[in-house]
């Protein structure tokens, strides 16, 4: 990995990946994508009238996902992406076997609030759904779990310490 890491934030729907991972990546200096935007459309529109997405739709945007990374293996890079079950993970790890996990985690009321306040294709309705296909990050897995509470830049900044990746300037 050297100078070049490699971050997944990962969890459900309304955690706050994206404004995470903009931070992470702002602080590493390396890209950061969206891993919804590598989303195909029929998925968007499965969430979209409520109905959650199975694993045939999900493997090819996986891979899409994990194709980012490793486009990205020399340079870094930080990606949002739900990555809710290990064996996604695992295709992710496939593609980029360096990267690291910074899995946001918080209560539902919380979260179903955030999702209620927000445009985004995903309607809360999915939210029990997501819940209950999460498999938390395992042990042998490269990643930390942070609660949702403290502000996105302070998320970051103690997922940089806990990866050994702060800035030493």
């Amino acid at each position: 990995m050297g100078n070049a890491p490699l971050v997944v934030v990962m969890g459900i729907s309304g955690v706050g990946k994206s404004a995470v991972g903009h931070e992470v990546a702002d602080r590493l200096d390396v890209p950061y994508a969206d891993g919804d935007d590598y989303h195909p459309p029929a998925n968007i529109e499965k969430m979209s009238a409520g109905t959650p997405l199975d694993d045939d739709d999900r493997w090819p945007w996986l891979r899409a996902v994990g194709q980012w990374l490793a486009d990205r293996s020399d340079t870094g890079g930080v990606i949002s992406c739900s990555a809710l079950k290990r064996a996604y993970r695992d295709v992710l790890r496939d593609a980029a076997p360096d990267v690291l996990f910074l899995h946001l985690v918080g209560d539902h009321d919380l979260i179903a609030d955030r999702m209620s306040h927000r445009e985004h294709f995903m309607p809360v309705s999915l939210l029990e759904s997501q819940e209950r296909t999460l498999e938390p990050l395992a042990d042998d897995e490269r990643g930390w779990v942070y609660d949702i509470t403290p502000p996105p830049d302070e998320i970051a900044r103690h997922f940089l310490a806990d990866a050994g990746l702060e800035n030493p300037a």
